[in-house]
């Protein structure tokens, strides 16, 4: 007997107030704490006009859309046991998980850095994001690394 379809875990957010970019309003609800998400809110839009200012680009949406796509990644790694072994197999990322590894990673490299206040973290971050470099496209090299060193175990993915 066939299962049942699930639902699609996947919620519809609106954009957020400023850009009307659900992206924005992910990375607004990631960086939120304890509900705050005014607060958010002027952290993640502060961080993004410094990041463009910094940068000499006219719209800050910009900066962070060339950012989030410097970051995101096209391949991870999953653990798999086949024959008493454990395996490191290479898959190409999608969709949704995609765009949360890749906020995943940004909130975590710019709560990493510390000393500053977390507007400027995220303007750091950005701009760092935007240049190609920093703790989260890092993040982003090392899964690529991984995938590309365990490449002989693709052919375990189908199976």
């Amino acid at each position: 007997m066939p299962r049942k379809k699930t639902k699609s875990l996947v919620r519809d957010i609106p954009g957020d107030r400023i850009y009307q970019n659900v992206d924005v309003q992910r990375l607004i609800n990631r960086v939120m704490l304890n509900g705050k998400k005014q607060l958010a809110e002027r952290l993640v839009y502060g961080g993004m006009e410094k990041a463009a200012k910094k940068l000499k680009v006219d719209n800050p949406l910009d900066v962070f859309e060339q950012a989030m796509k410097n970051v995101q990644p096209h391949l991870e790694t999953r653990s798999r046991r086949v024959g008493g072994a454990n395996y490191q197999i290479p898959f190409e990322v999608k969709g949704q998980r995609q765009r949360h590894l890749t906020m995943m990673w940004f909130v975590a490299a710019a709560r990493a850095r510390k000393g500053i206040s977390m507007q400027d973290r995220i303007a750091a971050e950005l701009v760092d994001a935007y240049n190609n470099q920093g703790a989260a496209v890092k993040k982003r090299e090392d899964s690529h690394k991984m995938a590309e060193a365990n490449r002989a175990f693709a052919h375990f993915a189908r199976g």
